[in-house]
Protein backbone atom coordinates (compact mmCIF):
# COMPACT_ATOMS: atom_id res chain seq x y z
CA UNK A 1 0.00 0.00 0.00
CA UNK A 2 1.22 3.12 -0.81
CA UNK A 3 1.25 6.53 1.35
CA UNK A 4 -1.30 8.03 -0.58
CA UNK A 5 -3.69 4.83 0.09
CA UNK A 6 -2.84 4.52 3.40
CA UNK A 7 -3.81 8.42 4.08
CA UNK A 8 -6.99 7.50 2.33
CA UNK A 9 -7.65 4.52 4.19
CA UNK A 10 -7.10 6.62 7.61
CA UNK A 11 -9.03 8.99 6.08
CA UNK A 12 -12.14 6.67 5.69
CA UNK A 13 -11.94 4.81 9.01
CA UNK A 14 -14.82 6.27 11.58
CA UNK A 15 -14.30 9.03 13.75
CA UNK A 16 -12.97 8.14 17.27
CA UNK A 17 -14.35 10.00 19.98
CA UNK A 18 -13.00 10.18 23.61
CA UNK A 19 -16.20 10.31 26.24
CA UNK A 20 -14.20 11.45 29.79
CA UNK A 21 -15.20 9.07 32.29
CA UNK A 22 -18.08 9.35 35.09
CA UNK A 23 -16.57 8.52 38.48
CA UNK A 24 -18.20 6.42 41.12
CA UNK A 25 -15.58 7.25 44.53
CA UNK A 26 -18.13 5.10 46.65
CA UNK A 27 -20.31 2.26 44.82
CA UNK A 28 -23.39 1.13 46.31
CA UNK A 29 -22.65 -1.65 48.77
CA UNK A 30 -25.20 -3.93 46.42
CA UNK A 31 -22.48 -3.40 43.15
CA UNK A 32 -19.92 -5.32 45.11
CA UNK A 33 -16.67 -3.18 44.47
CA UNK A 34 -15.95 -3.16 47.94
CA UNK A 35 -13.30 -0.30 48.19
CA UNK A 36 -13.38 0.52 44.39
CA UNK A 37 -13.82 3.46 42.02
CA UNK A 38 -15.76 2.54 39.29
CA UNK A 39 -15.60 4.29 35.58
CA UNK A 40 -18.25 4.66 33.77
CA UNK A 41 -20.07 6.28 30.57
CA UNK A 42 -23.94 6.77 30.09
CA UNK A 43 -25.84 4.78 27.40
CA UNK A 44 -27.43 7.65 25.51
CA UNK A 45 -24.52 9.69 24.70
CA UNK A 46 -22.58 6.57 23.77
CA UNK A 47 -25.61 5.95 21.81
CA UNK A 48 -26.03 9.73 20.41
CA UNK A 49 -22.05 9.63 19.09
CA UNK A 50 -22.55 6.25 17.48
CA UNK A 51 -26.29 7.16 15.47
CA UNK A 52 -23.76 9.94 13.93
CA UNK A 53 -21.59 7.33 12.32
CA UNK A 54 -18.05 7.82 15.28
CA UNK A 55 -17.06 5.39 17.32
CA UNK A 56 -16.82 6.38 21.60
CA UNK A 57 -13.53 5.70 23.56
CA UNK A 58 -14.28 6.03 27.23
CA UNK A 59 -11.11 7.99 28.72
CA UNK A 60 -10.30 6.15 32.32
CA UNK A 61 -8.77 8.71 34.69
CA UNK A 62 -4.69 8.81 34.90
CA UNK A 63 -4.06 9.06 38.97
CA UNK A 64 -0.52 9.85 39.93
CA UNK A 65 0.82 6.84 42.08
CA UNK A 66 -1.87 4.75 40.87
CA UNK A 67 -1.69 1.35 39.05
CA UNK A 68 -1.16 3.24 35.73
CA UNK A 69 1.54 5.36 36.17
CA UNK A 70 1.77 8.54 34.00
CA UNK A 71 5.25 7.01 32.56
CA UNK A 72 3.77 4.36 31.17
CA UNK A 73 1.06 6.24 29.74
CA UNK A 74 0.35 9.85 29.34
CA UNK A 75 -2.91 11.90 28.64
CA UNK A 76 -0.64 12.87 25.63
CA UNK A 77 -0.78 9.58 24.52
CA UNK A 78 -5.07 9.44 24.74
CA UNK A 79 -5.51 11.93 22.91
CA UNK A 80 -2.84 11.41 20.02
CA UNK A 81 -5.27 8.05 19.75
CA UNK A 82 -8.45 10.24 19.60
CA UNK A 83 -10.05 12.50 17.07
CA UNK A 84 -12.00 14.52 19.47
CA UNK A 85 -13.54 14.90 22.93
CA UNK A 86 -17.01 14.93 24.58
CA UNK A 87 -16.92 15.75 28.65
CA UNK A 88 -20.18 14.20 29.93
CA UNK A 89 -22.55 15.57 32.70
CA UNK A 90 -22.41 13.74 36.22
CA UNK A 91 -21.35 15.09 39.46
CA UNK A 92 -20.98 19.14 40.26
CA UNK A 93 -17.41 21.01 39.44
CA UNK A 94 -15.86 21.44 42.77
CA UNK A 95 -16.03 24.97 43.90
CA UNK A 96 -12.22 24.28 44.96
CA UNK A 97 -11.42 24.12 41.05
CA UNK A 98 -12.56 28.02 40.81
CA UNK A 99 -11.25 28.93 43.72
CA UNK A 100 -14.17 29.10 46.32
CA UNK A 101 -15.38 26.48 49.38
CA UNK A 102 -18.64 24.43 48.99
CA UNK A 103 -21.27 26.33 50.70
CA UNK A 104 -22.93 22.90 51.52
CA UNK A 105 -21.48 19.76 51.92
CA UNK A 106 -23.89 18.00 49.38
CA UNK A 107 -22.06 20.96 46.67
CA UNK A 108 -18.82 19.77 47.03
CA UNK A 109 -18.29 18.17 43.88
CA UNK A 110 -15.41 16.22 42.16
CA UNK A 111 -12.06 17.44 42.35
CA UNK A 112 -10.44 14.73 41.26
CA UNK A 113 -12.20 13.94 37.92
CA UNK A 114 -11.79 18.48 37.43
CA UNK A 115 -8.47 18.15 37.52
CA UNK A 116 -8.29 15.17 35.30
CA UNK A 117 -10.76 16.80 32.64
CA UNK A 118 -9.26 20.33 32.58
CA UNK A 119 -5.97 18.77 31.60
CA UNK A 120 -7.60 16.57 28.91
CA UNK A 121 -9.07 19.69 27.76
CA UNK A 122 -6.00 21.70 27.55
CA UNK A 123 -4.28 18.62 25.70
CA UNK A 124 -7.06 18.28 22.94
CA UNK A 125 -6.70 21.99 22.64
CA UNK A 126 -2.66 21.73 22.38
CA UNK A 127 -3.39 18.86 19.45
CA UNK A 128 -5.74 21.26 18.08
CA UNK A 129 -8.66 18.73 18.35
CA UNK A 130 -12.14 19.58 19.14
CA UNK A 131 -13.90 19.49 22.61
CA UNK A 132 -17.66 19.40 23.17
CA UNK A 133 -18.73 19.59 26.82
CA UNK A 134 -22.44 18.87 27.98
CA UNK A 135 -24.21 20.13 31.11
CA UNK A 136 -21.17 19.64 33.59
CA UNK A 137 -19.07 19.53 30.80
CA UNK A 138 -19.41 23.04 29.40
CA UNK A 139 -19.33 24.40 33.59
CA UNK A 140 -16.09 22.28 33.28
CA UNK A 141 -15.22 24.22 29.55
CA UNK A 142 -15.73 27.41 31.19
CA UNK A 143 -13.67 26.68 34.71
CA UNK A 144 -10.92 25.65 32.86
CA UNK A 145 -11.12 29.01 31.14
CA UNK A 146 -10.95 30.73 34.47
CA UNK A 147 -14.41 31.37 35.09
CA UNK A 148 -16.59 30.55 37.92
CA UNK A 149 -20.39 29.06 38.56
CA UNK A 150 -23.09 29.67 40.86
CA UNK A 151 -22.87 26.56 43.22
CA UNK A 152 -26.63 26.56 43.37
CA UNK A 153 -29.08 28.77 41.11
CA UNK A 154 -31.64 28.88 43.53
CA UNK A 155 -29.17 29.75 46.38
CA UNK A 156 -27.48 32.43 44.58
CA UNK A 157 -29.70 33.59 41.92
CA UNK A 158 -33.08 34.74 43.75
CA UNK A 159 -35.76 34.98 41.13
CA UNK A 160 -34.58 32.81 38.71
CA UNK A 161 -36.74 30.10 36.78
CA UNK A 162 -36.08 26.40 37.95
CA UNK A 163 -33.88 24.80 35.86
CA UNK A 164 -34.58 21.06 37.90
CA UNK A 165 -37.29 19.19 38.75
CA UNK A 166 -36.08 15.82 40.48
CA UNK A 167 -39.08 14.15 39.89
CA UNK A 168 -39.21 14.99 36.21
CA UNK A 169 -35.63 14.49 35.06
CA UNK A 170 -34.79 14.69 31.65
CA UNK A 171 -38.80 15.45 31.06
CA UNK A 172 -38.30 18.77 32.88
CA UNK A 173 -37.74 21.81 30.02
CA UNK A 174 -37.77 25.23 29.41
CA UNK A 175 -37.13 28.01 26.83
CA UNK A 176 -33.47 29.04 25.25
CA UNK A 177 -33.04 32.03 23.09
CA UNK A 178 -30.07 31.46 20.81
CA UNK A 179 -27.74 34.48 20.31
CA UNK A 180 -28.19 35.57 16.70
CA UNK A 181 -25.10 35.67 14.72
CA UNK A 182 -23.51 32.88 16.72
CA UNK A 183 -22.01 29.71 15.57
CA UNK A 184 -24.79 28.00 16.98
CA UNK A 185 -27.66 30.47 15.54
CA UNK A 186 -26.34 29.35 12.52
CA UNK A 187 -27.21 25.81 12.96
CA UNK A 188 -30.62 26.23 13.27
CA UNK A 189 -31.53 28.66 10.94
CA UNK A 190 -34.58 30.08 11.59
CA UNK A 191 -34.99 29.16 15.66
CA UNK A 192 -34.77 32.24 17.70
CA UNK A 193 -35.86 30.50 21.10
CA UNK A 194 -36.19 26.33 21.87
CA UNK A 195 -36.95 24.18 23.83
CA UNK A 196 -34.49 21.95 25.59
CA UNK A 197 -34.42 19.74 29.22
CA UNK A 198 -32.80 21.22 31.97
CA UNK A 199 -30.97 19.09 34.68
CA UNK A 200 -28.71 21.78 36.49
CA UNK A 201 -28.31 23.35 39.78
CA UNK A 202 -24.95 24.86 39.02
CA UNK A 203 -24.98 27.50 36.35
CA UNK A 204 -22.12 29.52 34.73
CA UNK A 205 -21.50 32.89 36.76
CA UNK A 206 -18.79 34.55 34.93
CA UNK A 207 -17.65 33.61 31.52
CA UNK A 208 -14.23 32.44 30.98
CA UNK A 209 -11.34 33.99 29.02
CA UNK A 210 -12.20 33.71 25.18
CA UNK A 211 -15.82 32.53 26.15
CA UNK A 212 -18.75 34.02 24.17
CA UNK A 213 -22.13 33.24 25.17
CA UNK A 214 -24.09 31.09 22.17
CA UNK A 215 -27.69 30.88 24.41
CA UNK A 216 -29.43 31.58 27.59
CA UNK A 217 -32.16 30.86 29.28
CA UNK A 218 -35.49 32.94 28.05
CA UNK A 219 -36.75 33.24 31.30
CA UNK A 220 -33.60 34.50 33.35
CA UNK A 221 -30.82 34.84 30.97
CA UNK A 222 -28.81 32.03 32.86
CA UNK A 223 -26.05 31.35 30.28
CA UNK A 224 -27.00 28.03 28.51
CA UNK A 225 -24.33 27.29 25.54
CA UNK A 226 -20.63 28.92 25.31
CA UNK A 227 -18.58 28.67 22.60
CA UNK A 228 -14.68 29.41 22.68
CA UNK A 229 -12.91 32.06 20.74
CA UNK A 230 -9.52 30.40 20.82
CA UNK A 231 -7.88 28.83 17.11
CA UNK A 232 -9.53 25.57 18.03
CA UNK A 233 -13.10 23.94 18.52
CA UNK A 234 -14.79 24.37 22.17
CA UNK A 235 -18.30 24.24 22.67
CA UNK A 236 -20.40 23.65 25.46
CA UNK A 237 -24.27 23.62 26.20
CA UNK A 238 -25.96 23.37 29.58
CA UNK A 239 -28.93 20.81 28.24
CA UNK A 240 -28.47 17.27 27.41
CA UNK A 241 -28.91 16.58 23.73
CA UNK A 242 -28.43 13.10 23.99
CA UNK A 243 -31.68 12.98 26.12
CA UNK A 244 -33.74 15.15 23.25
CA UNK A 245 -36.75 13.19 22.28
CA UNK A 246 -38.82 13.52 19.20
CA UNK A 247 -41.78 13.21 21.24
CA UNK A 248 -42.17 16.61 21.98
CA UNK A 249 -40.87 20.12 19.93
CA UNK A 250 -37.41 20.31 21.70
CA UNK A 251 -34.10 21.27 19.96
CA UNK A 252 -33.16 18.91 17.64
CA UNK A 253 -29.87 17.49 18.69
CA UNK A 254 -28.25 16.36 15.03
CA UNK A 255 -26.73 19.95 14.22
CA UNK A 256 -24.82 19.84 17.30
CA UNK A 257 -23.10 16.66 16.88
CA UNK A 258 -22.40 16.72 13.56
CA UNK A 259 -20.88 20.09 13.61
CA UNK A 260 -18.69 18.74 16.52
CA UNK A 261 -17.85 15.38 14.39
CA UNK A 262 -17.50 17.98 11.13
CA UNK A 263 -14.71 19.71 13.11
CA UNK A 264 -13.07 16.40 14.09
CA UNK A 265 -12.83 15.34 11.07
CA UNK A 266 -11.53 18.10 9.58
CA UNK A 267 -8.57 17.96 12.55
CA UNK A 268 -8.15 14.43 10.83
CA UNK A 269 -7.80 15.29 7.82
CA UNK A 270 -5.06 17.58 8.01
CA UNK A 271 -3.38 15.57 10.85
CA UNK A 272 -2.82 13.30 7.58
CA UNK A 273 -1.99 16.13 5.25
CA UNK A 274 -5.50 16.48 4.00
Amino acid sequence: MNTGDRKKSVAELPLRIGLSARLMHVPPHELGFFGKTLQYLEQSLAHWIMANGALPFMIPTLVQGGDVERSVISVRDYVLALDGLVLQGGADVSPESYGEQPMRPEWAGDRIRDKFEIELVWEFVIQGKPVLGICRGEQLINVACGGTLYQDIAEQLPGAGAHRDSELYDDFHHEISLVAGTRLATLYPGVGIASVNSIHHQAIKTLGNDLIIEAHSSSDNVIEAIRWQGSGYMFGCQWHPEFQTHTRATLDSSPIMRDFLEASRLTRAKANGG
